[in-house]
């Protein structure tokens, strides 16, 4: 079994949630009292979220690469960075290691691939929503993609951030996203394009691809192969 290496705390609800779902798979493949081969590197989200407010993403990327180079002194096979939003990094990141850093929009995309779905709603933070880096590899790959009005994302990241990354599940925000969804009847999916969003969006009349769920069980298969 290949070791895991996991970029996490951001936030740490999120992160338990690609614990869980590693481990669970490889249980279920392996059976008995096997669980799956990991090592985390948590951080502190604060520092990370006041780099995004600043604009200070070279910050960020130092921040990220630091740990992304610590998995690989642990020996890790690949890396996983356990968020959406800081794949605006990934590139940085991963020229500055030499071990395989699996990117989570490419995971979502051979999950739509399978699923032949090619219009889809994006929901995430305002950094993935609004900024290239996220779309552009959707749209290359023949998957057409909408996002919210400004003023919608601006709503979905004050959840996102003042809610989900502090454990909060709140009803009415549980109806926005319900009303917010039906809003794109032309789409055939929804892309949970933040970590948290699975929290609190279960059920849809769209098909759901939970971006954290997708990544941590193609992570977990990957470490099998």
């Amino acid at each position: 079994m290949k070791t895991i290496g996991l970029i996490g705390g951001m936030s740490y609800e999120s992160t338990l949630s690609y614990y869980k779902i590693i481990n669970k798979i490889i249980s279920e493949k392996l059976g008995k009292l096997h669980s799956a081969k990991l090592v985390l590197s948590s951080l502190d989200f604060e520092e990370i979220v006041e780099c995004q407010c600043s604009d200070n993403w070279k910050k960020a990327n130092e921040i990220l690469t630091n740990q992304a180079l610590l998995l690989e002194k642990c020996g890790v096979d690949f890396i996983l960075i356990c968020t959406n939003t800081m794949h605006k990094c990934f590139d940085e990141i991963q020229k500055s290691v030499k071990t395989p850093i699996f990117h989570i929009t490419q995971a979502v995309i051979l999950e739509l691939q399978k699923e032949n779905v090619d219009q889809v709603l994006l929901l995430g933070t305002k950094y993935t929503m609004s900024e290239k880096f996220y779309k552009e590899l959707l749209e290359k790959s023949g998957i057409k993609v909408f996002t919210p009005s400004n003023e919608e994302m601006c709503q979905v990241n004050d959840i996102i951030f003042n809610e989900l990354c502090k454990g909060k599940i709140e009803e009415k925000s549980r109806v926005y996203f319900d009303n917010l969804i039906s809003k794109f009847p032309q789409i055939q999916g929804v892309i949970l394009g933040c970590t948290e969003l699975g929290l609190i969006i279960e059920k849809s009349s769209k098909k759901l691809f939970d971006s954290a769920y997708i990544h941590a069980k193609m992570a977990a298969l990957k470490a099998l192969e």
